[in-house]
């Protein structure tokens, strides 16, 4: 894909662990544009193994949960015609570990926007490797307001 993932283009400062462009020892996921949501592909590290061979399940969460807090604020991005998202954070999420996910598998994760509200959006998450899913989720993430720590970290 040669265009930049929505987290370059939105909040290259960014420092979060999953998401943060600007984060030297995070994952720095790329997340871009699909017809329903955000796709994005990860190849996990040998740092990144819960044991010989597969990935470990923080890691797996830590993707869903950044990739959907994307897909959500992409969303209220395009609902309310903005020219950039809202700084949204997460309420819940939840992970539903399905198989072992494989080391050294190119992983593709889906999240599609199930619910967009004034605020707030659910979002369904989906990760495969090798053609199979490996594990699903959801989640409920909310547009905070100035006062917020989270409001304007992306800038």
């Amino acid at each position: 894909m040669s265009e930049l993932g929505v987290q370059r283009t939105y909040a290259p400062t960014s420092i979060c662990f999953g998401c943060g462009p600007a984060n030297e020892h995070g994952l720095q996921i790329d997340s871009f544009r699909t017809a329903d949501g955000l796709t994005m592909e990860f190849v996990p590290a040998d740092h990144h193994q819960a044991f010989p061979g597969m990935v470990n399940g923080g890691i797996i969460g830590t993707l869903l949960d950044c990739h959907g807090n994307w897909a959500a604020a992409i969303a209220l991005m395009d609902a309310q015609g903005l020219d950039e998202p809202p700084c949204t954070v997460t309420a819940t999420y939840d992970v539903q570990l399905r198989r072992p996910t494989p080391h050294g598998a190119t992983l593709t994760v889906n999240a599609t926007p199930t619910e967009v509200l004034d605020d707030r959006v659910r979002v369904a998450l989906t990760l495969e490797a090798e053609g199979k899913v490996c594990a699903t989720g959801s989640g409920l993430f909310v547009a905070v307001k100035e006062g917020h720590p989270a409001y304007h970290r992306w800038s």
